[in-house]
């Protein structure tokens, strides 16, 4: 098993910044891939920003230049720094462990979820 915490969300006004942290507990040999995702009300869960184990990643085109996934082995932490904060970008962020690296993109791709942040950017 592999448990997932997330940090960080908060309210912030457009063009702000916010980090958001997932700590990663657990089994955490088995996980190949680490995300995070964000879900508005009405909408399907999409992916923002998805890093392998080997350092790859990948990011949805609207968040591209904006966000920044990383990843801290010592501390078993996944980041996603977000500059330039929208109001379009007000949701609830989900981070997402997976055992294969190749589901990435997608949500069912994911074997363990934390329990989410909410980030919501207004003025």
């Amino acid at each position: 098993q592999v448990q997932l915490v997330e940090s960080g969300g908060g309210l912030v006004q457009p063009g702000g910044s916010l980090r958001l942290s997932c700590a990663v507990s657990g089994s955490i040999f088995s996980i190949n891939a680490m995300g995070w995702f964000r879900q508005a009300p009405g909408k399907q869960r999409e992916l923002v920003a998805a890093i392998t184990s080997g350092g790859s990643t990948n990011y949805v085109d609207s968040v591209k230049g904006r966000f920044t996934i990383s990843r801290d082995n010592a501390k078993n932490t996944v980041y996603l720094q977000m500059n330039s904060l929208k109001p379009e970008d007000t949701a609830v962020y989900y981070c997402g462990a997976g055992t294969s690296a190749f589901r990435r993109l997608g949500a069912s791709g994911y074997d363990y979820w934390g329990q989410g942040t909410q980030v919501a950017v207004s003025s």
